[in-house]
């Protein structure tokens, strides 16, 4: 008898100590943790009714690096930015900047906003190139590489262990043999198969490597949050190339799940790439401690080139969430249409009411996702998204011809954004992300043909298809819209 008593009185205790814990992690959500309302909420309920396993997902999901900070700048480099911003802004201000293209005069209150949110200079000397065949861009990118003389910085989130991956580090190791400084930084998740022994001969060859956030144990201490998600690609500070591909078998359409992969990428060539640049030093520094300089002086006053282009980046470290306000003021500010192609539409409620306050104001508003799931909760949770704007009028539309992964938007065929910034709170609040923002009406007309072409590749979702879905699908969307929050 006195062995029950002890059993339950133990059982008791441990219990006890369960809730503390849950409790202390509860506040710790509410008060400690940069997060949206509806995330606390959803944070809050997996802890109190699933304790043990919300504990597993907290410690899995949750990394707090509000104060960390990733964009560090030697103070040279920091001041030659600001000074170059602030003469840039204050020509705009007083009209005595000349735009080479009338329709981005009319976006000026967008380049401000990247100004001062995003710290993005404006730069007009740029030609671009559209791809959305992974095949294609892969030969480009690589005869580009193969053609460095002095540097190749590579960064991506994911690069994997198969045919692809390992073409593309023997073209890397190759370069380095050469002697050209390849420095190549990968996210610890997404490219965790790419160990330094699969990199052996690349390291041999006098290439450098980091990883961004890497565990100190492996597999042990990762985090499926804060991840850095860009892609960036800078040869000899002439040519980079940044969008949606990464470095495997599928983004070339090699993996029958996905069949072709439809992605979106531009290679760029003019003052932007120091931008795309900078940008990968800052998260260089971050991940290795190296202390490599940005070239940021090296921008002109008012060239006269083709295709103005801002580069903007987010991330976990800063709050403003800058390429989610930069497109914000797109949608707002469009007349005409808004055109979105995203894998994940799992956005705030921000971004949501300017979709529908666009579609009620009579603007053409599209939205196309994928025909499958590669994240099933993920995928769900969008078309429940995708419903409550069709219910405000806006179109939505399936792309049937393989898996849609292009992060895009163009607005009135005058702007447009092409990155790794998918419509979702991952991508605006919890990964690094860069968006290259798109001044040119050739390249917004291109971009808009791109759409309508994919629309003929696929079908559209109607209220009235929406509104016939079965009761299985209704749960599936409404358990995977709260889930969302946290996954």
């Amino acid at each position: 008898m006195e062995t029950i008593w002890n059993y339950i009185a133990d059982t008791f205790s441990s219990s006890i100590a369960l809730y503390v814990i849950n409790a202390l992690l509860i506040i710790a959500v509410i008060f400690n943790e940069r997060k949206s309302p509806s995330a606390i909420l959803a944070w809050i309920m997996v802890l109190t009714f699933v304790p043990v396993v919300g504990f597993v997902f907290y410690l899995i999901l949750n990394q707090n690096i509000s104060r960390r900070k990733i964009n560090r700048m030697s103070d040279n480099d920091w001041q030659a930015m600001s000074n170059a911003l602030k003469k840039q802004m204050n020509s705009m201000d007083n009209d005595s900047y000349i735009f080479n293209c009338k329709s981005t005069e009319k976006w000026k209150h967008l380049l401000k906003l990247n100004h001062v949110y995003g710290r993005s200079y404006y730069t007009q000397d740029n030609e671009l190139n559209l791809f959305t065949d992974g095949s294609s861009m892969m030969e480009a990118m690589i005869k580009d590489i193969r053609a460095a003389k002095n540097t190749v910085n590579v960064e991506f989130f994911i690069i994997k262990r198969d045919r692809v991956g390992k073409k593309f580090i023997e073209v890397l190791t190759e370069k380095a043999r050469e002697g050209v400084e390849v420095r190549l930084l990968m996210d610890a998740l997404g490219s965790r198969y790419i160990t330094k022994h699969v990199l052996k001969d690349f390291l041999a060859a006098g290439g450098k490597v980091g990883y961004f956030f890497k565990p100190k144990l492996i597999f042990i201490g990762l985090k499926l949050n804060y991840r850095n998600h860009r892609k960036i690609v800078v040869i000899d500070h002439k040519t980079a190339y940044s969008g949606g591909y990464n470095i495997a078998r599928e983004y070339v359409g090699e993996k029958k799940k996905f069949g072709f992969w439809r992605d979106t990428h531009i290679r760029i060539e003019g003052s932007a790439v120091y931008d795309l640049n900078t940008r990968f030093v800052l998260d260089w520094n971050f991940a290795t401690g190296e202390k490599l300089s940005s070239p940021l002086t090296d921008v002109k006053e008012n060239p006269q080139g083709k295709v103005g282009v801002q580069i903007v980046s987010c991330g976990p470290d800063d709050p403003k969430e800058e390429v989610k306000r930069g497109f914000m003021r797109m949608i707002t500010y469009a007349e005409k249409n808004v055109y979105v192609q995203t894998p994940y539409f799992v956005p705030d409620q921000s971004i949501v009411e300017s979709l529908k306050m666009a579609a009620q104001s009579g603007v053409d508003v599209r939205i196309m996702i994928p025909c499958m799931p590669d994240h099933m909760f993920v995928y769900w949770a969008t078309y429940s998204y995708v419903g409550e704007l069709l219910r405000s009028g806006a179109r939505v539309f399936i792309y049937d011809n393989g898996f849609l992964h292009a992060k895009t938007i163009v607005v009135d065929g005058e702007v447009a954004s092409v990155g790794s910034t998918n419509f979702d709170n991952r991508s605006f609040r919890l990964n690094f992300e860069t968006n290259a923002f798109i001044f040119n009406r050739e390249f917004a007309l291109e971009m808009e043909a791109v759409f309508r072409q994919d629309m003929a590749n696929g079908h559209e979702l109607t209220l009235d298809q929406y509104n016939r879905r079965s009761p299985i699908i209704r749960i599936k969307e409404a358990v995977s819209r709260l889930l969302s929050e946290i996954l």
